[in-house]
């Protein structure tokens, strides 16, 4: 499956740019950029791209410094994105045939605006976990789809203070720890691959269902389907590695699956959060996770 511009971990590695902006690293590379502020590395991507990569036809224009891309299904339905000029989501919508807008994702900074992504990491007190934590972390191999289901629609562990933005939950692991998720164990990576073969997409029915029987209850959910690497290789090509792994899970949810794209976000974490420790190759730990974020964006609380 190639991935914006490139198929291969070799493309993406050679046709990267880095420059420095004050104390923070700037690397370009083919559909991604990866931002390194002081201890801290995190990686962005277009968020129009993976609607393109679908298929889905689209027009953008561009309003002062933001730009706002729509999709149109066959339907009448349109699916809009406000991205500034960078490709950073700010806000999703979905807009049914008589023009009536549900916002699904609202990104936008409720305070200040914030020039460095580290200002956006939430430190929280973990919640105590009551529950198995084979029951917090469900390994989808081990699991039937409706063991998949309550988990993903399960509240949060604890009350949540406040809305927060999709970035904040994305680079907050206090956040998302608020969570139950599903390690999708049954589709694997080769190393340094972020294909998935025929005979694994498949295996991505039973999650595909239990998110489709979710928004059936509630049509605008949200889920974050995460990226994941072991601990082999340079850091850069793992988190790379890691956010084009979410990529390829999330088109296959959509495309084989019919899951709504809007519904659906994606992020690279690439080595920093092993499911197995250690520095070596591991399997396990070239893997996706699932996660559903709308309570942390809506403030819903435990």
């Amino acid at each position: 499956m190639a991935t914006q511009g490139a198929d291969r971990l070799e493309d993406v590695r050679g046709r990267r740019e880095e420059r420095r902006e004050g104390d923070v690293t700037i690397i370009r590379e083919p559909g991604r950029t990866i931002i390194r502020d002081d201890d801290r590395t995190i990686i962005r991507r277009d968020e129009t791209q993976r609607f393109r990569d679908l298929g889905l036809e689209a027009r953008t224009e561009r309003r002062g410094d933001e730009n706002r891309t729509v999709f149109e299904r066959a339907d009448g339905t349109r699916i809009v994105t406000i991205t500034d000029e960078n490709g950073r989501l700010l806000r999703r919508a979905r807009l049914d045939r008589e023009g009536r807008e549900v916002v699904i994702i609202d990104n936008t900074r409720r305070d200040r605006p914030r020039d460095r992504f580290s200002d956006e990491i939430v430190v929280l007190e973990r919640p105590a976990l009551r529950i198995p934590r084979e029951r917090y972390v469900v390994d989808a191999d081990q699991a039937d789809e409706s063991l998949i289901y309550d988990t993903i629609v399960a509240p949060p562990l604890g009350p949540i203070p406040r809305r927060y933005t999709l970035d904040e939950v994305r680079y907050s692991p206090d956040l998302r720890a608020q969570m139950r998720s599903v390690d999708i164990d049954t589709v694997t990576f080769a190393t340094a691959s972020w294909d998935i073969a025929p005979g694994q997409a498949q295996r991505l029915s039973v999650i595909a269902d239990s998110i489709q029987r979710a928004l059936k209850a509630s049509p605008n959910e949200v889920f974050l389907v995460e990226g994941h690497t072991d601990a082999v290789g340079p850091e850069i090509d793992n988190l790379s590695l890691s956010d084009r792994r979410a990529q390829s899970v999330a088109e296959i949810l959509t495309r084989d699956f019919g899951v709504p794209p809007e519904n659906l976000t994606t992020q690279g974490y690439g080595e920093q959060y092993l499911k197995v420790a250690t520095q070596d190759a591991e399997r396990l730990n070239r893997r996706v996770t699932l996660r559903r974020i709308t309570p942390l964006l809506a403030g819903q609380g435990g």
